[in-house]
């Protein structure tokens, strides 16, 4: 931390470490491939046994609920976007929503969403500190390498997203229902089981679980690697906060860049109800598919709004968390 930031801001240092791990963590959850893909925080030993820890995942939660509600329209034009084959626009691609579901059918999908949010971070939460406990053995105090936070992130996130995946394929087919398709998301979920069985809950999972190894091994490498580069040029200098958080940006902005891809293929795996010739589609198939028909660019459809909800789902969710963290007891301040 600068002296001059604080001198020019009156704030100490160890606010800007405590806002900066909140930015993290708003940053990698909406600046993603769509999920919760980052690797979790680590919370201290005082936190877990005093019990904080809860507090501060309800505190997430409810901030998620709040952004991805907030910024739910733009994540369902992410979702046409990707799932459409033939090269619309986003204000083309917009006004057909608007004009099928009218203004309040922005929001379709985005009930699941947002009830997903607790499950899938308990259950990372969980899986998280059971793998750390497996990767430290005996060495209970020594903090973990970055190669061991990537495997230990990557498995919590592939263990919570097997659990609750068949909720990512409700909000994909129910971000993109007609009116009236659906009465909910219980109607929905049936409806599916009916006409698909139940494999169809799990289209999409494997480039799903792929796109985790990608999102979080460079989310973390290129984040640790300009961190320590700038240490090491400094002489030891700590870097201030928005050198790190120019850091965290670019580490998760090349993270999505990577995996994006994998989340297309996904996405239209999930919507895809029938597949030619009564055959499932592949992930190879679709790979070939979409490059022979839109090129390299086609993997990439939807990445646009995908950005462009990040300043406004950031900011609101750091808000929300702020204020939520304080009522529940675990101030950031």
């Amino acid at each position: 931390m600068s002296l001059e930031l604080e001198e020019l801001t009156g704030v100490t240092g160890d606010v800007f470490e405590d806002f900066l791990v909140v930015f993290r963590r708003c940053l990698a959850k909406y600046l993603d491939i769509g999920e919760d893909m980052n690797v979790p925080d680590d919370f201290t030993q005082n936190e877990l046994q005093t019990g904080k820890w809860w507090r501060h995942l309800l505190a997430g939660g409810i901030a998620g609920a709040v952004s991805r509600t907030s910024t739910a329209p733009l994540d369902r034009l992410k979702v046409f976007l990707q799932v459409n084959p033939t090269r619309e626009n986003m204000s083309k691609c917009l006004l057909r929503m608007l004009s099928e579901g009218g203004f309040t059918g922005m929001w379709r999908g985005n009930g699941i969403n947002v009830i997903k949010i607790a499950p899938e971070s308990a259950i990372k939460f969980a899986a998280y500190e059971q793998v750390k406990r497996l990767i430290k053995g005996e060495q209970r105090n020594q903090p973990l390498e970055i190669h061991e936070r990537f495997v230990a992130g990557a498995s919590a996130g592939a263990i919570s997203q097997t659990v609750i995946y068949p909720l990512e394929v409700l909000k994909t087919r129910l971000a993109l229902r007609k009116t009236g398709q659906y009465q909910g998301i219980v109607d929905a979920a049936k409806k599916i089981y009916a006409r698909e069985g139940l494999r169809c809950f799990y289209k999409g999972y494997i480039p799903n679980i792929l796109g985790i190894v990608p999102y979080a091994g460079i989310d973390l490498a290129v984040y640790e690697t300009l961190k320590k580069k700038y240490i090491n040029t400094m002489q030891g200098g700590q870097p201030g906060i928005l050198l790190l958080l120019a850091c965290g940006s670019v580490s998760c902005t090349l993270g999505q860049m990577c995996s994006y891809p994998l989340a297309l293929v996904r996405t239209r795996l999930q919507a895809q109800e029938q597949a030619a010739k009564g055959r499932e589609g592949t992930m190879r198939g679709m790979f070939r598919e979409i490059v022979q028909r839109e090129g390299l660019c086609g993997l990439y459809r939807g990445i646009t709004p995908n950005f462009i909800k990040v300043i406004p789902a950031v900011s609101i969710s750091y808000v929300v968390y702020e204020y939520a963290s304080r009522s529940l007891g675990v101030n950031m301040t």
